[in-house]
């Protein structure tokens, strides 16, 4: 769900486990997440964290727009991917020529593979005990 309040977005991501909300506002391009410079929280995934930037330039918004991220569950990798479906549905609220090109890049789609849960008498989900014949 997002929601518009002036030049203001709010948004919400989901990946595996992992849950972002997501606050966007006018401003010189800072990303926060929980409280954290964008670098120092995702640290040596900042790297692969670069994905956060692809909805911002695909609507030319890489540097004029202020973004603070509350992110938990899951891990770096499931925080990220919902970082930028929460970015991605925030911005496609703002314009709808954000909304066309967004939606051309697949980045308003939610990722829903998540673990299969365990079964009981099974080591995982499908992975069974070893079987011994005598």
């Amino acid at each position: 769900m997002a929601t518009k309040k002036k030049d203001k977005s709010i948004a919400t991501g989901k990946r595996k486990r992992a849950i972002a909300r997501v606050r966007i506002s006018n401003g010189e391009g800072k990303v926060t997440v929980n409280g954290k410079p964008f670098e120092v929280y995702f640290g040596t995934a900042a790297s692969f964290a670069n994905k956060l930037k692809i909805p911002l330039e695909l609507t030319g918004n890489i540097d004029k727009k202020d973004i603070n991220i509350n992110v938990r569950g899951g891990g770096l990798a499931g925080q990220i991917d919902a970082a930028v479906h929460a970015v991605s549905r925030a911005l496609a609220e703002q314009k709808d020529t954000n909304r066309k090109n967004l939606k051309a890049a697949q980045l308003l789609r939610r990722d829903s593979r998540i673990k299969e849960s365990k079964k009981y008498g099974r080591k995982k989900a499908r992975k069974r005990f070893q079987f011994s014949k005598r």
